[in-house]
């Protein structure tokens, strides 16, 4: 009998939990355990043979999704903006905005950015941000790195937005700019020629749409004509809504979008 790659996967991670993989599951129905497992995978050693399945069975999917290069990106300067899946972007570094622990999303099959990067990264991931948080938690605005394992970028830049309470305070947009900076410099420190950003804070953190926007991009122009560096941005969306307001905020008084 053929047991494919996500049989064997499954039959690991469901004898960790000391139970039997449910039968009858269709490819689609498999897919989803397989992701929701890893999804609540503490982050504790994993064998190497199951990273060796695992890295096959994502690199395999990422395939099938399609990477999408600078190139296929409308551009104005060194800012380009494009929607979709972020883990499709083939740039060297993409930003995930995470909770303070920084382990990633625990909720199975949750829809957040910082689920679908981790799930379509690897349990790699998790394990190199626990030996970097050590129990600890990330304060707003910085920043952390890892290797981006079965994605096409190079780096996971995973940093922690700001939480708006009733009303965005100026410690709010002052920690969002800070997200920003903060992917920013290290971009330039590591010496990387393409960043992608994300809507951070505006999904469950409840930061207003239209304003976070439009301090992101204000802080990516600032701080690339602040340094001169020769590093192309992509703002990635995903929403309709979000394209449209960086659309707006990227062409006023400026050239169209190519």
């Amino acid at each position: 009998m053929n047991i494919s790659i996500l049989d064997r996967l499954l039959e690991i991670l469901y004898a960790e939990r000391n139970e039997s993989v449910p039968q009858d599951l269709s490819d689609a129905e498999k897919a989803l355990h397989f992701r929701a497992l890893c999804n609540v995978r503490p982050p504790k050693p994993v064998s190497d043979v199951f990273l060796r399945l695992q890295d096959a069975y994502l690199s395999e999917t990422a395939r099938q999704r399609g990477t999408v290069s600078l190139s296929e990106i409308s551009f104005i300067g060194n800012v380009g903006l494009w929607r979709g899946d972020i883990t499709r972007l083939k740039v060297d570094a993409i930003m995930n905005a995470c909770n303070p622990a920084l382990l990633g999303c625990f909720h199975p099959l949750h829809d957040c950015i910082d689920n679908v990067i981790h799930s379509n990264a690897g349990v790699q991931v998790r394990l190199d941000c626990n030996k970097l948080m050590q129990g600890g938690l990330e304060p707003n605005g910085e920043v952390e790195v890892t290797k981006a394992y079965n994605l096409p970028s190079r780096y996971i830049f995973h940093t922690v937005g700001p939480i708006v309470q009733d009303r965005v305070t100026d410690g709010n947009r002052n920690d969002l700019r800070r997200c920003y900076r903060s992917c920013l410099r290290k971009a330039g420190e590591m010496g990387l020629g393409s960043f992608a950003c994300c809507c951070i804070s505006t999904g469950v953190y409840r930061f207003p749409q239209e304003l976070a926007a439009s301090i992101a991009v204000g802080t990516v122009r600032d701080w690339l004509e602040e340094t001169g560096l020769e590093l192309k941005v992509v703002f990635n969306v995903f929403t309709e809504k979000d394209y449209a307001i960086y659309r707006r905020l990227l062409t006023t008084n400026r050239a169209s979008l190519h």
